[in-house]
């Protein structure tokens, strides 16, 4: 069957499990609660495997997080069933993909699908669900496509590592790194399919380490993720009971004037991550140990989360790059990241900006980062809004080529508007 009508197939599921869920957002009946074993056992029993348990469980959970927890088995019946028939159109795409040399992930694709669904829901269920809900589903349908593997800045429970999920779910497999460079040469080499690295904060600016790596790598951006980060206080003992903060020194940092304001009199011992502060409260609860930092890193080690939101700056914002092999094809709302190097004359850099004003193409940002070359020799990082196929971007860069030393076209990719989290 052509790809296309595989498509369509899975169109046609997606309409049938928005409708199933819109219709349990619309009744007014209740869920009774279960515990996790027993929602694996029921799920287990309905299934027939074409879905792996712990896939089926992690889309199932995200249902239920977001209130819209079937009432009834005939409901959870249909809804397996349309999962494991979604799946086996998934298992043929794949097949198509592979014979024809196309890539398994297509963010492009991904980000339209979503908005579809969006759009098919007609509000009745929160675009964030839906997106949670779908994550998990599209995770699940990677996994079976391709043993997909994510390399990201470790290690487990750090932000990085929350992106990825909200990006890929938790069907794939995750390989946490201990450096920028390691996540770089890990998908160089062939390891990881992907990587997920931060690029730039809203309060702290670039992450220079990133910026460095792309000069000489040939990877390519090929999508983008916007997290807002929400530190929290978490701890297996009362907030009462606390005596000493353990987190990473950042989050000390954007947490001060709470911390000021609520624990004034808490010791503060800075540690290298968030994963790191939380295993210490774990271990140390009975010295009065509580950490800060993420709730993924709370759900590793069991912990409680006392206070959620606690930094200073409600719209702190990270920005993360999922870096491949390719870059993506134009979806009429891009983003693209480039490196030059101007000529060492008078006037050469501001010849080389203008150069997109000449072609009515906004440049978003400007960052410049020594080029460890030459003495006094910069690169300039910018981010424009389009794409690289664009006519006028095709038009600027032949233009800018005149005032350059070099230009290297990192990646287009979906300029995203819409911040992603994670449970």
């Amino acid at each position: 069957m052509p790809l296309n009508d595989i498509r369509k197939k899975i169109d046609e599921i997606d309409s049938q499990l928005i409708q199933i869920l819109n219709d349990r957002a619309l009744s007014s009946g209740t869920e009774s609660l279960q515990t996790e074993s027993e929602l694996r056992n029921k799920l287990d029993s309905l299934s027939d495997g074409r879905i792996p348990a712990d896939s089926m469980f992690y889309i199932y959970r995200e249902i239920v997080s977001s209130g819209l927890a079937l009432s009834d088995d005939s409901q959870l019946a249909k809804l397996v069933e349309l999962l494991n028939d979604r799946a086996d159109c998934v298992h043929v795409v794949g097949e198509i993909k592979k014979k024809e040399g196309l890539q398994i992930y297509a963010p492009e694709r991904e980000e339209s699908l979503l908005r579809k669904l969006s759009a098919l829901s007609d509000g009745v269920i929160p675009e964030k669900s839906i997106r949670a809900i779908y994550r998990e589903i599209m995770s699940a349908a990677l996994a079976l496509e391709d043993d997909l593997k994510i390399a990201y800045l470790g290690p487990e429970g750090t932000w990085t590592h929350q992106a990825a999920i909200s990006k890929f779910g938790h069907s794939v497999t995750y390989l946490p790194q201990a450096n920028f460079a390691d996540v770089f040469e890990c998908v160089n080499d062939g390891e990881a399919s992907y990587g997920v690295v931060p690029i730039e904060n809203s309060t702290e600016g670039a992450v220079s380490h990133t910026l460095d790596l792309f000069v000489d790598s040939p990877l390519k951006i090929c999508a983008q993720i916007l997290m807002r980060i929400e530190n929290g206080l978490m701890a297996s003992i009362s907030r009462d009971s606390i005596k000493t903060l353990y987190s990473h020194p950042q989050v000390f940092g954007q947490c001060k004037h709470w911390i000021i304001d609520n624990l004034p009199d808490a010791d503060l011992v800075e540690v290298s991550s968030t994963t790191k502060a939380a295993s210490i409260a774990k271990d140390k609860a009975n010295e009065g140990a509580a950490a800060m930092g993420g709730p993924l890193a709370a759900e590793m080690y069991g912990l409680n989360m006392l206070e959620s939101g606690i930094q200073d700056n409600s719209n702190n914002t990270t920005r993360f790059l999922v870096i491949g092999e390719k870059t993506c094809p134009p979806t009429g709302d891009d983003r693209t990241s480039l490196l030059f190097s101007v000529k060492d004359e008078p006037g050469s850099l501001v010849k080389a900006l203008q150069t997109f004003q000449g072609q009515s193409i906004n440049m978003s940002k400007i960052e410049s980062r020594p080029s460890k070359q030459r003495v006094w020799e910069y690169y300039f990082y910018v981010d424009i809004s389009a794409h690289a196929e664009d006519a006028n971007v095709v038009r600027a860069l032949a233009q800018l080529e005149e005032h350059c030393s070099m230009i290297k076209i990192l990646g287009s990719y979906q300029d995203m508007k819409i911040s992603n989290t994670t449970n």
